[in-house]
């Protein structure tokens, strides 16, 4: 799995960017998912709403789950998007990731977002 945190340092946030800007990021982010598909690596992907629309869950398994807004924790970083691979190697993964990085900024200059790269673990076999 491929996440993309929300802050780059540097970079203003993406709801300040000029439209034309703003057009040239997602269609890096569409073209990306595109040539994924076409290689048969992307098994899903998305963008997250903003923190503030989340709803955190709780639940015994019993009861009516208790649902709240928050409050949520003041901080710049957030998950804000991912993609799910099915690749031949951390390397492709990688790879994958750099790409990601570069996506165009203000003016297309590659914003060098971090993109955390994590294996998705096996459960463990509980047959026996």
């Amino acid at each position: 799995m491929l996440m993309m945190k929300y802050y780059v340092e540097g970079v203003p946030p993406i709801d300040t960017w000029e439209p034309e800007d703003l057009r040239r990021h997602i269609q890096f982010q569409h073209d990306l998912d595109a040539e994924l598909v076409a290689s048969g690596e992307l098994v899903g992907a998305g963008g997250l709403a903003w923190p503030d629309q989340a709803k955190l869950v709780r639940s015994d398994g019993v009861l009516p789950p208790v649902i709240t807004d928050g409050p949520f924790a003041e901080s710049k970083e957030f998950l804000a998007g991912f993609w799910t691979v099915d690749v031949e190697s951390e390397a492709r993964a990688v790879e994958i990731a750099a790409k990601a990085s570069a996506a165009p900024g203000p003016a297309g200059v590659p914003i060098q977002q971090v993109i955390e790269v994590r294996a998705l673990m096996e459960a463990p076999d509980v047959t026996e």
